[in-house]
């Protein structure tokens, strides 16, 4: 009998480590990104952040959604951004603004396919106690 509670307490000890590691193993975390907390404030439910992100040439945000919107202004590069059809849904240059709508419903990456480094300023308005962006894995494409 207790051998029996052992392994059946060791089994459910690795079936949980498994489940809790899972998410992170399948998502697409970003490679080649940096970026600088310009500025954080709260006012009411919402917190606006806004971020200067820098993509290293090659380099990409990795497929993931925003629990609220996000507005952006390309600054230096060219971002290719693309959505979960695969598909590319805008090409940014420098001047240019990109809004990103918020929820699982837009899952996104965005990508420096050039020579150059890629700098974003973005604009999250989010709600209180939620990341600014959940991680979620390649939704099919036959990139990242």
């Amino acid at each position: 009998m207790r051998v029996a509670s052992r392994f059946a307490l060791t089994a459910a000890a690795v079936a949980g480590l498994l489940f809790a590691l899972l998410p992170a193993a399948v998502a697409t975390p970003g490679r080649g990104v940096t970026s600088v907390t310009v500025f954080d404030r709260v006012v009411g439910d919402t917190q606006y952040v806004l971020k200067e992100i820098t993509i290293a040439p090659g380099g990409s945000t990795g497929w993931h959604f925003h629990p609220g919107p996000v507005h952006g202004l390309v600054k230096k590069g060219v971002l290719t951004h693309y959505d979960s059809t695969c598909a590319p849904d805008g090409v940014y240059r420098v001047g240019q603004v990109i809004a990103e709508p918020s929820g699982p419903g837009y899952v996104h990456i965005g990508q420096n396919l050039g020579s150059t480094p890629l700098v974003l300023e973005a604009l999250y308005q989010n709600p209180v106690g939620r990341p600014l962006a959940v991680d979620v894995p390649n939704p099919g494409c036959s990139f990242e």
